[in-house]
């Protein structure tokens, strides 16, 4: 039995709840809890009941606590980080008046442009809250939420994101933290502060928000009593004021103003996503300009169809997901659910250029390729400090990203996600970006970035630091093969013209 406390943290993702149990002192994972939730909707909807998160959070939190053979009494804080832009209605008595619409729901496109045109364009929105509204946005939810049901919009006594909805029944104050409240496009990354006017914009009373804390660290208070005989925890368990989960496995790989700065990551999960923390302020309507959960900047690009739409390929086919062959002539734009970069919501997937020696490996080589290409055009859009240096941090060169110095162009790409721990995505991401990759040897890093987070709450330390005194962004480093100039040539073709005969229809 564990003789050090420890500290609880909770990645409540799209698919699942996972509750990882961590020796604070140490850092050393002692057992993870999973729980796995409901996603419903058909079309465009994607919409999950918030009372599901809260029942796999207790289930997830007790299995590992159990698994880890730590007692109850060891734990000393607990940090949730959550799926990000998810619109949370709640009555007075902070019940669900409806399911929650999930990042990828893309019912609301139409009003996300109507709120792109109402400031007068996405460089507008950019340089006040550092994104432009698309479908996935809060802003753009809540939206659609006063105009196809104004009667439960009228009747909300809260409006939450996921992860403030369960850290509000962890400790019964409404918090939430920067890094997340900057996907909402309420929030200003400018000024640090929920924007007036742009509430105005969206019809959303300020009362009905939480309020923000300094970092995603900060003790917010202790478990209440019924949410510590929910969870089997003392009541006296310290409560951090969390993040969203991009933040979050920011701070498990050491990224921040503590760690590294300008080292791109590239997660390939139900979503495709490219990030780093930098200095520099993002300005690109291409890029969600978020903040990191201390109020730095977090650059991300986010696409929808990553891991799912390629293994759904792969069902189509008949094929193990590791079945794939690369070489083939034909291009698959896996866009299964719409897109949201590029922005084309409307999107289903395209095939094309089949020959009759295409080989249904090929076309499931193809879906990877369409997958994996989408992510990484969107990594040249990020802000990268070119004269930051390549080592930020103790600790051996290809842990932190190769020699002092290097161009953030030059430094290995961190793969993360379920995607990093699948042959074939590994090779597409070498074979298309031309650059190393190093594969952190740590697999639940939103969990173990929400540890940190507790961590920092219990004793007033620097999440970051935390995580990188842990060791969590260590890893294996793969050199660099000769980009497919080729196959990258060929989809960006294919791309352009369907954005281009997008862009005509919706002129």
């Amino acid at each position: 039995m564990p003789s050090s406390p420890v500290v609880i943290g909770v990645d409540s993702s799209t698919q699942s709840t996972k509750a990882l149990v961590i020796d604070a002192d140490s850092g050393r994972p002692l057992a993870v809890g999973r729980s796995p939730h409901t996603v419903t909707g058909e079309g465009g909807a994607r919409e999950t009941d918030p009372e599901v998160w809260w029942r796999a959070l207790r289930e997830a939190v007790a299995s590992a606590l159990h698994a880890s053979g730590a007692p109850a009494s060891a734990v000393t804080a607990i940090a949730i980080a959550g799926q990000q832009h998810g619109l949370v209605t709640l009555d007075a008595a902070g019940r669900p008046l409806r399911p929650a619409m999930l990042w990828n729901d893309t019912r609301s496109a139409p009003q996300a442009a109507a709120l792109t045109r109402a400031l007068g364009g996405a460089d507008a929105w950019v340089a006040r809250t550092g994104s432009a509204p698309v479908a996935s946005m809060t802003a753009s939810k809540w939206r659609w939420l006063r105009e196809h049901e104004p009667r439960t919009a009228d009747d909300a006594a809260a409006v939450r994101l996921p992860h403030e909805f369960l850290t509000e029944r962890l400790a019964g104050t409404a918090v939430t933290d920067p890094g997340d409240a900057s996907g909402t496009c309420w929030y200003s990354t400018a000024t640090g502060a929920y924007d007036p006017e742009l509430l105005g914009l969206v019809d959303l009373d300020p009362a009905l928000l939480p309020a923000v804390a300094a970092s995603g660290a900060e003790r917010i208070g202790s478990l209440t009593r019924p949410a510590a005989e929910v969870l089997g925890l003392p009541e006296g368990v310290a409560v951090a004021a969390g993040t969203g989960d991009n933040m979050a496995a920011a701070v498990g790989l050491g990224l921040g103003g503590a760690g590294l700065l300008d080292h791109p990551v590239v997660s390939l999960g139900t979503s495709g996503t490219v990030f780093a923390a930098t200095r520099t302020r993002p300005s690109s309507p291409a890029l969600a300009g978020f903040a990191t959960t201390d109020g730095g900047h977090l650059p991300l690009a986010c696409t929808l169809n990553c891991t799912l739409a390629v293994d759904k390929v792969a069902a189509l086919l008949g094929l193990d997901r590791e079945d794939a062959e690369p070489g083939g002539e034909a291009v698959l734009l896996p866009y299964l659910d719409g897109e949201r970069t590029p922005d084309l919501p409307h999107a289903s997937g395209l095939l094309t250029g089949l020959r009759h020696t295409t080989t249904s490996g090929q076309l499931l080589g193809a879906a990877y390729e369409g997958a994996v290409f989408t992510v990484l055009r969107a990594l040249g859009q990020l802000p990268l400090d070119e004269s930051t240096p390549g080592d930020c941090t103790p600790g051996d060169g290809a842990a932190n990203g190769g020699p002092r110095g290097s161009g953030a162009h030059e430094r290995p790409l961190r793969l993360i996600g379920g995607g990093a721990r699948g042959r074939f995505w590994v090779d597409t991401v070498r074979r298309l970006s031309g650059r190393a990759v190093l594969i952190p040897e740590s697999e639940e890093l939103v969990a173990l970035g929400a540890a940190a987070l507790a961590a920092g709450a219990a004793y007033g330390r620097d999440p970051v630091a935390v995580a990188t005194a842990w060791g969590t962004g260590h890893g294996r480093e793969l050199p660099a093969v000769p980009r497919d100039e080729d196959a990258w040539r060929r989809i960006e073709a294919v791309l352009a013209d369907v954005t281009a005969r997008a862009g005509r229809a919706g002129g």
